[in-house]
């Protein structure tokens, strides 16, 4: 190999996901994911089996990623690992393992912030691939998070809004439950929404001051209508499936899309990029589309393998870190609470 290439090795445990990923300069030459089934059947992840899980799937899912991506161990220049945000539990096992074979291999290791990760992901090196200019405006959607950011460069970012309670990943989660769908749910709220009407069950959009978010109070009022229709009808969720569906993901599209807007009036930026799992959601990538001929906005909406937790994003991260020789020590500790 060229002494130019730079392998780096990205980690990624923070929820209940195992993922592995080799980029070289940037371009991922493998993605490898171990998803952890384990946890449908308690309709939510539960912290201590994610992280036994963890530990079984590390040594395959890293072995795997350095056979697809065709490289030696040796060849790697640095292993980056997600530090936090996450469960403490998964976070100390891929802290744990990045630390040893680091020391192992005598190459730097380097600590990556999982919200900055999901930003930064626009970033991996793609063909035809445009990528943000700075400054720009991200919101990360997922299951733990729901915030908006704005991007200065690659390792400036202010956030300017986010959630005083639940994220909106919870939200479509719990509304799932509600109807009596399989955890996760968010997905199917996604599948059923596009046979449905979404204007047929108006819900109240909460008042939130700023660029901050609530879904708390949309949850509940959720719950009490369809208890209220469930009471009358039995038979309500399963008659009008698409017809709820369509009007709770409406709903929490228009927030999201309304605190945009908000944002990009407020900074007078018109660059907006979105990241995290729910950044998945078919509206809400058709309303950020609608977005650029409605509010003149230029938008970039990462590849649905770059928008769940994946350590391609945690590789890029690593990578623009490594150009800086920006390097962590074995001291260093996984953080279960870090802010951007």
């Amino acid at each position: 190999m060229s002494p130019q290439n730079i392998f780096i090795l990205g980690i990624e445990s923070s929820c209940d996901d195992t993922s592995a990923s080799v980029l070289c300069n940037g371009k991922v030459l493998s993605n490898v994911v171990a998803s952890q089934k384990v946890h449908e059947q308690y309709g939510g992840v539960v912290p201590e089996l994610a992280s036994r899980a963890h530990q079984q799937n590390i040594v395959p899912v890293i072995d795997q990623a350095l056979k697809q991506a065709s490289i030696h161990k040796k060849e790697l220049n640095a292993i980056a690992f997600t530090r936090g945000p996450g469960l403490m539990g998964s976070l100390l096992v891929g802290t744990s393992f990045a630390k040893s074979m680091a020391l192992a291999l005598d190459i730097p290791l380097i600590d990556v912030n999982h919200m900055q990760a999901h930003i930064l992901a626009h970033f991996i090196e793609e063909e035809n691939q445009e990528k943000p200019t700075f400054p720009f405006l991200a919101m990360t959607i997922s299951g733990g998070h729901t915030q908006i950011v704005k991007v200065n460069s690659h390792f400036d970012m202010d956030v300017i809004g986010e959630t005083i309670d639940d994220a909106v990943g919870e939200a479509f989660d719990k509304s799932a439950k509600v109807l009596g769908l399989p955890y996760p749910g968010g997905p199917l709220i996604d599948k059923y929404a596009q046979s449905g009407n979404p204007k047929a069950y108006p819900f109240t959009k909460p008042r939130v001051d700023g660029l901050n978010f609530s879904f708390s109070g949309l949850k509940t009022a959720i719950l009490y209508f369809v208890q209220k229709q469930v009471k009358q009808n039995p038979e309500f969720v399963k008659e009008n499936l698409e017809d709820i569906c369509a009007s709770i993901q409406y709903t929490i599209v228009n927030i999201l899309i309304d605190k945009l807007k908000k944002a990009s009036k407020d900074t007078g930026i018109k660059t907006i990029a979105i990241g995290g799992g729910v950044s998945a959601n078919t509206d809400i990538r058709k309303a950020l589309k609608e977005g650029e001929y409605k509010y003149g906005w230029n938008t970039f909406i990462p590849k649905f393998e770059y928008t769940t937790d994946n350590a391609a994003m945690i590789g890029i991260v690593g990578y623009l870190k490594y150009l800086n020789k920006d390097f962590t020590d074995m001291s260093v500790l996984a953080q279960a609470r870090i802010k951007l």
